[in-house]
């Protein structure tokens, strides 16, 4: 097995990881602290959810649409995040990095799964790019269109 091919497994499973970590955290605030809240305590719970849920799912595979929901959970803690922190959520504010240390960490995970899924795609593109322009066949798995490669003109592949 190639570097490549063991890397991809270890990112996969470090999305996975930053995901559920977020959602850990967000699931033991809604537990300790914002179960009483009315909108806001469910939303924490509802991140919580789809968090685990997106996790579980990128462990059995990586397809373009269930990155995409992967970035947007992310992308929505971390503008909820910063909505608490400057105009409000439902009337519910705080400041600064409180809860203390799971804002941090929240943040840290948040980022960390957008980072690594943007460590992935420019992997996954130039590995396409790579393979497209030696003439060789394109893997489904580095493709956006599942498998469908796209015919180079006057090449005949």
């Amino acid at each position: 097995m190639t570097v490549a091919g063991l890397l991809a497994p270890a990112v996969r499973t470090a999305i996975a990881a930053t995901l559920a970590g977020s959602g850990y955290i967000h699931a033991r605030l809604y537990v300790d602290e914002y179960r009483s809240l009315p909108v806001v305590g469910p939303l924490f719970l509802l991140q919580a959810s789809v968090s685990f849920a997106v996790a579980a799912l990128l462990l059995i595979g990586m397809p373009p649409l269930l990155r995409l929901a992967a970035a947007g959970v992310a992308l929505g803690a971390l503008a909820g995040f910063a909505a608490s922190r400057t105009v409000g959520v439902f009337g519910f504010t705080e400041h600064g990095l409180r809860p203390a240390p799971q804002a941090l960490l929240s943040i840290l995970a948040e980022a960390g799964t957008l980072l690594l899924l943007a460590v992935w795609q420019a992997v996954t593109f130039r590995r396409r790019g790579a393979a497209s322009a030696a003439g060789a066949p394109v893997p489904w798995s580095a493709t956006w269109s599942h498998g469908r490669r796209r015919r180079r003109p006057g090449t005949g592949r």
